[in-house]
């Protein structure tokens, strides 16, 4: 009988400190534990079982299957980080067509090749997490050296999915895609999630969009833009953030000059940019005021 053999895989742990040394001028992270938050609204949700929906079934579904199981050495993509790894082959995405109907899940794998993307096969819900401290300085993030799209770009607080289970499919008020980024927020910068209550999120609208990234992967998302104003506690992951920093308006705009100048190798995720570019400047004068509901219209802009 053949005998099984077994490598232990040592990864050693990373500190990850709010950044100084980005090219713009520093500002401080220190904030006072009283937060400033969003009147919560009255909302009423059902206690509701998620759609019975069927596996998109495709070539490139059983390819991701048989690169899942593979041994490492074998895999297509043995190269990739294991976490990385992971979170491409288990994580489910939910697929939508241009209404952000759901039309069914795959693989985050699938969803991200762009041969996929040019196919019309891959289009999924996602969002982006713009937070707010008390001081209104927005709280943007490094991607880590690791990532499998758009590595090292600087980009808002917290870019990801809501996954194909019962918790992230409730569409009433954008339950599900709130629920979503409250989990992600505590596994990439571990927020805790009573720092963010998931009634404390503020939809303002949608963004439909799509962007290679290198080749082999890029996106194509039907992006929710959530903002919300909270002090929080934060211990980053360092496999998904590379570092961490608060900037104000005036230390963004300098960021998007070195970024449009090429300075440093400074890049910025395509999403962020078009968030800025169409909505984040005039979206930040109501957050100031408190009056971010006025602007909250859940359009799908297609970008």
């Amino acid at each position: 009988m053949p005998v099984a053999t077994c490598r232990l895989l040592y990864i050693p742990t990373t500190t990850i400190r709010l950044s100084s040394s980005l090219p713009f001028s520093s500002s401080s992270s220190s904030v006072p534990r009283n937060s400033r938050s969003f009147p919560s609204p009255t909302l009423t949700f059902r206690s509701t079982r998620s759609p019975i929906l069927g596996r998109v079934l495709s070539s490139s579904t059983s390819a991701s299957h048989a690169a899942a199981t593979a041994p490492m050495g074998d895999a297509p993509d043995a190269g990739m980080d294991a976490v990385q790894r992971r979170l491409m082959f288990e994580d489910e995405c939910i697929l939508v067509n241009e209404d952000d109907k759901v039309v069914g899940h795959d693989s985050k794998y699938n969803c991200h090749l762009w041969e996929n993307i040019e196919k019309g096969n891959a289009l999924h819900r996602a969002f982006s997490v713009f937070l707010f401290n008390s001081k209104y300085e927005l709280l943007l993030q490094q991607r880590s050296a690791t990532k499998v799209t758009f590595p090292l770009v600087w980009t808002n607080t917290c870019c990801s999915h809501p996954l194909y289970r019962e918790t992230e499919l409730v569409d009433e008020a954008s339950l599900g895609v709130r629920n979503a980024a409250q989990r992600k927020l505590l596994d990439e910068l571990g927020i805790p999630a009573e720092d963010v209550p998931v009634d404390q999120f503020m939809p303002l609208g949608r963004m439909l969009y799509k962007a290679p990234s290198d080749g082999k992967w890029g996106e194509h998302e039907l992006d929710y833009l959530l903002f919300i104003v909270r002090d929080v506690s934060m211990k980053p992951n360092p496999d998904e953030v590379a570092e961490v920093k608060y900037v104000n308006r005036e230390e963004l705009r300098e960021l998007l000059r070195k970024a449009d100048a090429g300075e440093g190798g400074l890049k910025l995720s395509p999403w962020f940019r078009l968030v800025v570019d169409n909505f984040l400047f005039k979206w930040w004068d109501h957050v100031e005021k408190g009056t971010l509901k006025d602007v909250a219209d859940m359009e799908i802009h297609r970008l």
